[in-house]
């Protein structure tokens, strides 16, 4: 599933969401040579490049880095954990929403090695929190388009409680290496109003239905839409960015 984003790139750098600038100024405090691992079409790459930074991406899928590339990202393909880094060294270790994807061992270790002493390694993804009625109107879709969707979907698996355990699993890797600091969690608040067409337009970029069958997609965009509709039309959810940091000592 990390290889399926893209499938289409061009959708996924248009649809999600970008990093709070707060975010950016404070873990780019540390640092302005910045390696940017899981960096996908360059979302996170870009903010910190316009805030002064210089940016090497590193991802597994070369549909991804060749649209970061043609957006001013240079990037190189490979894992993470088999990223050869060639002696170079940097003041920050960022991703966007990868760092799930990462060995929770070998990637700590990794940025360990790349990362000059008092460099931050910085992890961070967005959890959506919507309103009980769209979760509930969502939730009723997802059942029964998708009964066998190996994700929870419900009022349970939203926001940035529900996110805790991949926080946890995150400061632990990195506090297991014997390497850094104590970690430390930051949490941004944020909301936005997301149209009909807009939510439909990101959901595909979803983990959990980059694979999905093009017939099933479409009847669970179909449920979705109707569902968005009977709200409004449109609906504001909120939105927190939390990051998981900690200094190399």
């Amino acid at each position: 599933m990390a290889e399926s984003f893209g499938t289409d790139p061009e959708r996924y750098d248009r649809a999600r969401p970008r990093y709070p600038d707060a975010l950016v100024a404070r873990v780019a405090a540390a640092g302005r040579e910045v390696l940017d691992v899981g960096c996908g079409t360059g979302i996170a790459a870009r903010q910190f490049q316009a805030a002064g930074c210089t940016v090497l991406g590193i991802d597994p899928d070369p549909r991804m880095t060749e649209f970061a590339d043609r957006t001013g990202v240079p990037v190189e393909v490979a894992t993470f954990e088999s990223w050869e880094p060639a002696g170079r060294t940097f003041d920050v270790v960022v991703a966007g929403t990868a760092w799930h994807w990462v060995d929770p061992v070998a990637g700590p270790a990794k940025a360990a090695q790349v990362l000059r002493p008092g460099g931050r390694l910085a992890a961070f993804w967005h959890a959506v929190d919507p309103p009980p009625d769209v979760t509930d109107a969502f939730t009723a879709v997802y059942r029964q388009v998708l009964p066998d969707l190996p994700f929870p979907i419900g009022p349970r698996s939203h926001g940035a409680d529900a996110y805790q355990p991949l926080f946890t699993r995150a400061a632990d890797g990195m506090r297991g290496t014997g390497a850094f600091g104590e970690p430390e969690q930051w949490r941004f608040d944020s909301a936005r109003t997301y149209t009909r067409d807009e939510w439909l337009d990101q959901l595909p970029t979803s983990g959990a239905l980059t694979r999905l069958a093009p017939d099933r997609l479409a009847e669970l965009l179909n449920g979705i839409g109707s569902a968005i509709d009977a709200l409004g039309g449109r609906f504001t959810t909120a939105q927190a960015t939390v990051a998981v940091t900690a200094v190399r000592a």
